[in-house]
């Protein structure tokens, strides 16, 4: 007999004698291999409530900035990578003739300002005084020929001077006493304060030339081109020699607060209904592997549309309606701008 055979019945006998008591249990088992059932499974994670595509975004957004001026870029001060702050000068278009402009506003303040200072001011001391001087030496002209007049009319009515005389003494009068009476015209317009038509003429010359400065600063100041937030250079479209074009919106640099990430995730509209705000969350990528990158739903589109993100799979549908979700990653976490993830929610 094998010795196959004689296992096999060693075994039968075994489970005979186990039945009628004569063999102690744990032999049995030792003689009987377990089951599978009998083995512990391992932990089984629980899967997410649903999945989704998504791209990765700065908390800010992506945000293109360009100019909206045409021109020759003179220079681009920055380079993909670069932390910025708010305010900061990222490039400079050529601005020669804008800073002409400048100048010559500049001036015409100064001119107009000058003006108003003449109007309010009234004359200076010196034509003041001239003016006065003029003005005693034609009343003493004007004393000199009323006298003389009076002296010809009391000898013409004596019979002692001829018409003719009198005549000419009463013309000389009239003539100094024009000459003094023009002489103190004169010398009230000089020595007067400024009318108000003339104050607010003066006035209105000098905003309007401020205006026109502030025009032409304005103008200058939109030929530097800076930075609207604080963050990091994701890219660098232009660079320095290159034109940018009259109205066009072609971004210079693209700009983003990279330091908290978010993922714009699209929801399946079948989807909707499971998920809320605060719901936890996890994205993987296929460059990090089985890495996991946890956040939470922080906002929720109010308008279900077309898809914008393609994951380029074979059994993908294009064709679905979708609602835009953004989780915000945990801080600390570092994934590229724009980078295609999976995303898992609940």
């Amino acid at each position: 007999m094998t010795t196959k055979r004689l296992s096999m019945m060693g075994l039968v006998f075994a489970a005979g004698f186990a039945a009628a008591g004569l063999l102690p249990a744990w032999r049995v088992s030792e003689a009987r291999p377990q089951s599978a059932a009998a083995v512990p499974a391992p932990e089984r994670e629980l899967r997410p409530l649903l999945t989704a595509a998504g791209r990765v975004e700065p908390v800010s957004e992506e945000i293109k900035v360009g100019s909206s001026l045409g021109g020759k870029l003179a220079a681009v001060l920055v380079e993909e990578g670069d932390l910025v702050r708010k305010g900061q000068t990222l490039a400079v278009l050529d601005n020669a003739d804008f800073r002409a402009r400048v100048r010559v506003a500049e001036a015409q303040v100064q001119q107009a300002e000058a003006a108003w200072r003449r109007v309010v001011n009234g004359s200076r001391q010196q034509e003041r005084r001239e003016a006065l001087a003029a003005l005693r030496a034609a009343e003493a002209v004007l004393e000199n020929a009323r006298a003389e007049r009076d002296r010809r009319l009391r000898l013409f009515a004596s019979g002692d001077l001829s018409r003719s005389d009198a005549d000419r003494a009463e013309r000389e009068f009239q003539v100094a006493r024009a000459r003094a009476e023009e002489a103190r015209e004169r010398h009230a317009l000089i020595d007067a304060d400024a009318r108000e038509e003339d104050r607010a003429r003066a006035e209105a010359d000098v905003a309007y030339a401020r205006a026109r400065l502030a025009e032409a600063r304005a103008m200058l100041d939109r030929t530097i081109i800076r930075s609207p937030i604080g963050g990091v250079v994701l890219r660098k479209h232009l660079r320095a020699g290159e034109a940018v074009p009259d109205g066009a919106e072609a971004p210079i640099v693209t700009v983003g607060d990279n330091r908290v990430l978010r993922v714009r995730a699209e929801i399946d509209e079948t989807d909707v209904a499971k998920v809320r705000i605060g719901q936890g969350a996890y994205v993987t990528a296929d460059a990090y592997g089985t890495q996991r990158f946890r956040g939470r739903v922080v906002r929720l589109g109010m308008l279900v549309g077309k898809k914008q993100v393609r994951t380029d799979r074979p059994s993908e549908r294009v064709d679905t309606k979708v609602l835009e979700a953004l989780i915000e990653l945990e801080p600390g976490q570092t994934l590229p701008a724009g980078l295609r993830v999976d995303v898992f929610i609940g």
